[in-house]
């Protein structure tokens, strides 16, 4: 069986090293390259608490791609290493799976050209969690029945971007589902993670949909399947079910 080769940006991070120790469990899935400001030189697996990989860290993608051939390039960076990565990736016409957020409308419209022109395809999800694409849609079908809703999203006291990119998202999807504008509240704390919570005011009423990702692991199966179907894509898919679907 042809494995699939995966190289991953961000490799030595708390999301990247959850998957590239999910990668190396995969029996259809390939590292094939580790790149990461942090563990250059070492061994990508045993670096991240996992087997061994066979692969060294690596400081850049560009090293990656002078060193090994990919089929496609995982992201979960911070959106000025993205930028390039994405571009580079791109470029080179290799599909890319992203989870890094803080992206401006004018990046998403410069990926979006780069993707088409080369016919490759992209994957830039904000939230890779299947309960949070199940909370997309039950939210959508509540928006409704209650035309009045606030997102509170809490994540760890280290992210940067505020509001968090799922809770965009998911703003901007609930007011194309009609109902006027959706106000966001982010907090920042220790101990946290990734949570999300909808909340809907009606009369005598409140209905709460919320997901909590207790650890990065919750987004390990998500971005997996986007490695493997994000080949036979053209253009970009920002939503988790689009894959799925």
């Amino acid at each position: 069986m042809k494995k699939l080769r995966v190289a991953v940006t961000g490799a030595t991070g708390k999301v990247g090293s959850e998957l590239v120790k999910g990668i190396i469990k995969e029996p259809d899935l390939k590292l094939c390259g580790a790149a990461s400001l942090t563990c250059v030189g070492q061994d990508a697996g045993l670096a991240v608490g996992g087997g061994e990989a066979g692969v060294k860290v690596v400081s850049s993608l560009a090293e990656v791609f002078e060193s090994a051939s990919v089929d496609v390039v995982i992201d979960f960076t911070r959106a000025e290493a993205a930028r390039e990565n994405i571009r580079l990736a791109l470029t080179r016409k290799v599909p890319v799976v992203v989870g890094t957020t803080g992206f401006t409308a004018g990046d998403l419209k410069e990926f979006e050209e780069l993707a088409y022109r080369g016919g490759v395809g992209a994957a830039i999800i904000s939230n890779f969690a299947t309960g949070a694409m199940l909370m997309f849609r039950f939210a959508e079908m509540a928006r409704k029945y209650f035309p009045k809703v606030e997102i509170i999203e809490l994540h760890h006291e280290t992210k940067i971007d505020s509001p968090s990119g799922t809770a965009l998202r998911l703003g901007r999807r609930l007011e194309a589902a009609g109902g006027g504008p959706v106000k966001i509240q982010s907090l920042r704390l220790p101990g946290a993670v990734a949570h999300h919570e909808v909340v809907f005011g009606g009369p005598g009423q409140l209905l709460t949909i919320r997901h909590d990702s207790l650890s990065r692991e919750s987004f390990v199966p998500g971005v997996l399947m986007a490695a493997r179907k994000v080949g036979s894509l053209r253009g970009i898919v920002y939503d988790l079910e689009e894959i799925i679907d």
